[in-house]
């Protein structure tokens, strides 16, 4: 997903789209596309929206990243189950994974995400993380027995912006009212006695807000 505004980054993401923007010295995006690769991976959506040129024009059609990509436009701020739903439309097919565009992972995580979640028969799940803790956007995960209890509350958890989606959650998209957010559709699926797997990764790393850029890329920038 990658046609966010990037409203906290702004004046950046005035003139950059977010995933364009570096940690340790790389775009953010093209740092996703070789963690997808590594986790075997070959079929990526991208959904621009916001400078969507930009984001198109880095990754592609993904060769140099090792996967093939096909970019798909959202036409406004819809909310992320909007941008899932694009994808879906364009062609993607379940099982899959859904990331958000702008956020670096822990090397190895996204695939050991996935082997997790193939092997966990759930029709869904969530990654969650200690690190960076809850707080307004990065819900709590209530968890039991390694599935999630409920998406919300005090928790040790955060939701990180990495899931997988099966058709139990794919069917209650775009249910609720606009914008449409991923968040409740899993609602949606657990009230309705879905198992979405809950599956800790390590430690993300994102841009918030503009001094992020700096403090992000300070190690790699100091000899």
């Amino acid at each position: 997903m990658a046609a966010g505004e990037g409203r906290r980054l702004r004046p950046l993401t005035e003139r950059w789209p977010k995933p364009v923007l570096p940690i340790d010295g790389r775009p953010v995006m093209g740092t996703l596309l070789r963690e997808l690769a590594a986790a075997a991976v070959s079929r990526v959506f991208v959904v621009t929206g916001h400078l969507a040129e930009q984001v198109e024009r880095l990754v592609g059609d993904g060769s140099a990243f090792g996967v093939r990509v096909q970019t798909v436009r959202q036409p406004g701020v819809l909310g992320s189950a909007d941008a899932v739903r694009r994808a879906l439309d364009a062609g993607a097919a379940t099982p899959f994974l859904v990331s958000a565009a702008d956020t670096v992972y822990r090397a190895g995580d996204v695939r050991r995400f996935a082997e997790v979640f193939a092997a966990s028969g759930a029709a869904g799940a969530i990654a969650m993380r200690r690190e960076p803790p809850p707080a307004p956007g990065r819900p709590g995960l209530q968890v039991e027995g390694g599935f999630v209890a409920a998406i919300g509350g005090t928790s040790e958890w955060s939701a990180a912006p990495l899931w997988a989606l099966d058709v139990a959650v794919v069917s209650r998209l775009c249910v609720d009212r606009e914008p449409w957010e991923l968040e409740n559709s899993f609602r949606a699926a657990l009230e309705d006695g879905a198992r979405i797997a809950a599956i800790e990764i390590g430690k993300t790393r994102d841009l918030t807000r503009p001094l992020d850029l700096v403090e992000e890329n300070f190690p790699y920038l100091s000899p």
